[in-house]
């Protein structure tokens, strides 16, 4: 698979996408969501969405931080797994819904919202909305452009 785009290719591009690197350090660096609720709500939406780059990138990335194998391997059947926390089950619920808007009636449901609610400060909620927001932008850049994935390095994200 070839990208349609050099992301790296053009002034406004490059902008681009520090301003979004920017607003990701953001949420990373001034909330307090736990960086094992971040990396498995940007693998989740980067899976329901179909983008590779992103898939290989926060596969390998979680990796890099310590997230384990079983953990990472199960992302993608949360539901039916016993190695996520309940605050955790709540942010790929809110993930999975805010990722699905076109598909659910409404988007987001009140007893989602309540349920990450029940574990998130308003801050954090803030922050979680804002993880989900700003991901499944960057999916959407690399399906449209067909970024592939498989050749990323873990740590280079930021």
């Amino acid at each position: 698979m070839n990208a349609r785009l050099d992301l790296s290719g053009s002034p406004v591009t490059a902008k681009f996408m520090r301003h979004l690197a920017s607003a990701s350090k953001v949420v990373i660096a001034d909330s307090t969501l736990p960086a094992a609720t971040r990396h498995l709500v940007v693998l989740r939406a980067s899976q329901i969405n179909g983008c590779g780059f992103c898939t290989d990138l926060h596969t390998k990335d979680a990796a890099h931080a310590g997230e384990t194998a079983v953990r990472v391997n199960l992302v993608a059947a949360w539901r039916e797994s016993t190695v996520f926390t309940g605050a955790e089950r709540a942010a790929l619920e809110l993930t999975e819904q805010g990722t699905r808007i076109a598909d659910a009636a409404g988007g987001v449901t009140d007893e989602a919202w309540a349920v990450a609610a029940e574990h998130y400060d308003e801050e954090q909620l803030f922050a979680l909305v804002s993880l989900i927001a700003l991901i499944n932008t960057a999916n959407r850049l690399g399906v449209i452009t067909r970024q592939p994935g498989g050749g990323y390095r873990p740590g280079r994200s930021g």
